[in-house]
Protein backbone atom coordinates (compact mmCIF):
# COMPACT_ATOMS: atom_id res chain seq x y z
CA UNK A 1 0.00 0.00 0.00
CA UNK A 2 2.85 2.39 0.83
CA UNK A 3 4.33 1.97 -2.67
CA UNK A 4 1.00 2.79 -4.27
CA UNK A 5 0.62 5.89 -2.13
CA UNK A 6 4.20 6.97 -2.92
CA UNK A 7 3.51 6.54 -6.64
CA UNK A 8 0.26 8.50 -6.52
CA UNK A 9 1.50 11.38 -4.40
CA UNK A 10 4.66 11.70 -6.52
CA UNK A 11 2.63 11.86 -9.72
CA UNK A 12 0.17 14.37 -8.29
CA UNK A 13 2.62 16.71 -6.56
CA UNK A 14 5.22 16.58 -9.33
CA UNK A 15 2.61 17.33 -12.00
CA UNK A 16 0.88 19.97 -9.90
CA UNK A 17 4.18 21.62 -9.03
CA UNK A 18 5.14 21.76 -12.70
CA UNK A 19 1.79 23.23 -13.70
CA UNK A 20 1.72 25.83 -10.92
CA UNK A 21 5.36 26.73 -11.44
CA UNK A 22 4.91 27.29 -15.15
CA UNK A 23 1.79 29.37 -14.50
CA UNK A 24 3.66 31.54 -12.01
CA UNK A 25 6.69 31.81 -14.27
CA UNK A 26 4.57 32.78 -17.29
CA UNK A 27 4.47 36.35 -15.97
CA UNK A 28 8.21 36.54 -16.69
CA UNK A 29 7.80 35.43 -20.30
CA UNK A 30 8.77 32.27 -22.15
CA UNK A 31 11.95 31.66 -20.14
CA UNK A 32 10.04 32.16 -16.90
CA UNK A 33 7.45 29.63 -18.01
CA UNK A 34 10.13 26.98 -18.55
CA UNK A 35 12.13 27.79 -15.43
CA UNK A 36 9.03 28.03 -13.25
CA UNK A 37 7.71 24.71 -14.56
CA UNK A 38 10.97 22.88 -13.94
CA UNK A 39 11.55 24.39 -10.50
CA UNK A 40 7.93 23.82 -9.49
CA UNK A 41 8.00 20.20 -10.62
CA UNK A 42 11.25 19.49 -8.82
CA UNK A 43 9.92 21.11 -5.65
CA UNK A 44 6.79 18.97 -5.98
CA UNK A 45 8.90 15.84 -6.38
CA UNK A 46 10.92 16.66 -3.27
CA UNK A 47 7.74 17.50 -1.35
CA UNK A 48 6.29 14.11 -2.29
CA UNK A 49 9.36 12.35 -0.89
CA UNK A 50 9.16 14.46 2.27
CA UNK A 51 5.51 13.54 2.76
CA UNK A 52 6.33 9.87 2.16
CA UNK A 53 9.04 10.08 4.82
CA UNK A 54 6.73 11.82 7.29
CA UNK A 55 4.00 9.22 6.71
CA UNK A 56 6.55 6.39 7.11
CA UNK A 57 5.99 5.12 3.57
CA UNK A 58 9.78 5.28 3.18
CA UNK A 59 12.55 5.30 5.76
CA UNK A 60 14.55 8.46 6.43
CA UNK A 61 17.53 6.78 4.71
CA UNK A 62 15.45 6.41 1.54
CA UNK A 63 14.51 10.08 1.35
CA UNK A 64 17.47 11.36 -0.72
CA UNK A 65 17.26 8.65 -3.36
CA UNK A 66 13.47 8.80 -3.49
CA UNK A 67 13.56 12.57 -4.00
CA UNK A 68 16.28 12.20 -6.63
CA UNK A 69 14.37 9.46 -8.43
CA UNK A 70 11.19 11.51 -8.47
CA UNK A 71 13.17 14.52 -9.71
CA UNK A 72 14.69 12.54 -12.58
CA UNK A 73 11.26 11.13 -13.33
CA UNK A 74 9.89 14.67 -13.47
CA UNK A 75 12.58 15.79 -15.90
CA UNK A 76 11.83 12.80 -18.14
CA UNK A 77 8.10 13.50 -17.86
CA UNK A 78 8.69 17.13 -18.85
CA UNK A 79 10.63 16.02 -21.92
CA UNK A 80 7.84 13.63 -22.94
CA UNK A 81 5.18 16.27 -22.29
CA UNK A 82 6.99 18.80 -24.51
CA UNK A 83 7.27 16.28 -27.35
CA UNK A 84 3.61 15.21 -27.07
CA UNK A 85 2.02 18.56 -26.22
CA UNK A 86 -0.33 18.35 -29.23
CA UNK A 87 -2.09 15.38 -27.59
CA UNK A 88 -3.65 15.54 -24.13
CA UNK A 89 -2.72 11.91 -23.50
CA UNK A 90 1.07 12.28 -23.63
CA UNK A 91 1.49 15.01 -21.01
CA UNK A 92 -1.01 13.37 -18.65
CA UNK A 93 0.50 9.90 -18.91
CA UNK A 94 4.05 11.24 -18.68
CA UNK A 95 3.42 12.12 -15.03
CA UNK A 96 3.60 8.37 -14.34
CA UNK A 97 7.34 8.72 -14.89
CA UNK A 98 7.53 10.84 -11.74
CA UNK A 99 5.92 8.10 -9.66
CA UNK A 100 8.08 5.42 -11.29
CA UNK A 101 11.19 7.47 -10.56
CA UNK A 102 10.17 7.78 -6.91
CA UNK A 103 9.61 4.03 -6.66
CA UNK A 104 12.98 3.26 -8.23
CA UNK A 105 14.67 5.79 -5.95
CA UNK A 106 12.98 4.30 -2.89
CA UNK A 107 14.48 0.91 -3.77
CA UNK A 108 17.95 2.33 -3.26
CA UNK A 109 19.30 3.86 -0.12
CA UNK A 110 22.68 4.60 1.27
CA UNK A 111 24.36 2.51 3.94
CA UNK A 112 27.79 2.91 5.45
CA UNK A 113 29.03 0.38 2.87
CA UNK A 114 27.73 2.32 -0.13
CA UNK A 115 24.66 2.06 -2.33
CA UNK A 116 22.61 -1.06 -1.64
CA UNK A 117 19.30 -2.44 -2.77
CA UNK A 118 16.61 -2.40 -0.12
Amino acid sequence: MARTLLFVISCVLGGLGGALGSSAGHAAGQAGLWIGGIVGGLVGAIAAAAIARARHWITPAQFPTTAAGAGVGFLLAAAVAVKTVSSPVGPVLSTALIGLGALVGARFHRHANGLDLS
